[in-house]
């Protein structure tokens, strides 16, 4: 208990580093693009590696992977379903924002400090399948919807999974792995000390986006993917945790994964499908804000 609260109090106070840096102008929420990309292609591949290269993968990690998958197939579905009489375009938006969660820069901070690598294996496994959601699932959701007559473009959204460095760590990994091959020691080595950089790079750039400046009108639409995101989330997470004859990471990682951040990913995409860019920066900053108020609380109840 010690450990977590202290975990979090040192993310709280590294987050709130990097907004008051960008209050002072000393970094610009410009910057937070070039961090974005170092950590996105550089220091978070080189914790998949360090973190998976040696792992046995057993039945109930492949779970997680299915489990990341199939929930937001489930969500996705009832998101568009409660927004079935929306304006095309705002389905549109409104749904890419309901499937997908931030594991590589909001969760993993979190969950190295506190349970360290094994953590990020559990955690890493339900990112796969996530990943899927958020490249695949999200992607054709938002364009989709983004324009009248529109051909779903699978080979564009495949190219597009095929470009995410993380995401192809993963099956990299996950192959190298499974033929029971090795990465030469060089090759971790390097990797172990990048890795070190990704937990304090991932929640300055948490700060740096951060941004309280919200429009009223916002309010019921974000409301309302808020409030599935979430009642969702945690009446499934709480399902598996309670119901699931699994070990306790296991059981931890359920619970908390389903009620993560959007992916950082519906960030770019409303810019590609000129989606209101202001209403899912402002979602995304409030799911950021309800995410870690939600794990301080329930991390105090169960760990």
């Amino acid at each position: 208990m010690e450990n977590f609260n202290a975990q979090f109090v040192i993310s709280f106070l590294i987050i709130a580093l990097g907004y008051c840096l960008k209050k002072w102008n000393i970094l610009k929420e410009k910057d937070g693009e070039a961090m974005a990309r170092l950590i996105f292609n550089v220091t978070l591949p080189s914790l998949i590696i360090v973190t998976f290269h040696s792992i046995t993968i057993d039945s109930s990690l492949m779970m997680l992977v299915v489990l990341g998958f199939v929930y937001g197939i489930i969500v996705a579905i009832l998101g568009l379903f409660i927004f079935r009489k929306e304006e095309r375009r705002n389905k549109g938006m409104l749904g890419m924002l309901i499937p997908g969660f931030n594991i590589g820069l909001f969760a993993y901070p979190l969950v190295q400090g506190i349970w360290g690598e094994v953590g990020i294996k559990y955690f890493g496994m339900f990112d796969i399948g996530n990943a899927i959601i958020t490249f695949g699932v999200s992607y054709l959701i938002g364009s989709y919807y983004a324009k009248e007559d529109v051909v779903l473009n699978f080979k564009h959204v495949a190219g597009k999974m095929g470009r995410s460095i993380p995401l192809m760590t993963y099956v990299i990994i996950f192959i190298i792995n499974l033929t029971g091959l090795s990465l030469p020691g060089k090759v971790i080595d390097i990797t172990s000390v990048i890795s070190k950089a990704n937990m304090p790079l991932s929640l300055l750039l948490l700060g740096i986006y951060l941004n309280f400046s919200f429009q009223k009108s916002y309010w019921k639409g974000i409301g309302r993917v808020l409030g599935i995101r979430y009642g969702v989330g945690l009446f499934f997470g709480l399902l598996g945790f309670f119901l699931l004859p699994v070990d306790d990471m296991f059981r931890y990682t359920v619970l908390i994964a389903l009620i993560l951040p959007m992916a950082t990913s519906v960030l770019p995409y409303s810019v590609e499908f000129k989606y209101n860019q202001r209403f899912v920066g402002t979602a995304a900053n409030l799911s950021i804000l309800i995410s870690f108020v939600l794990l301080w609380v329930i991390g105090n109840m169960i760990v």
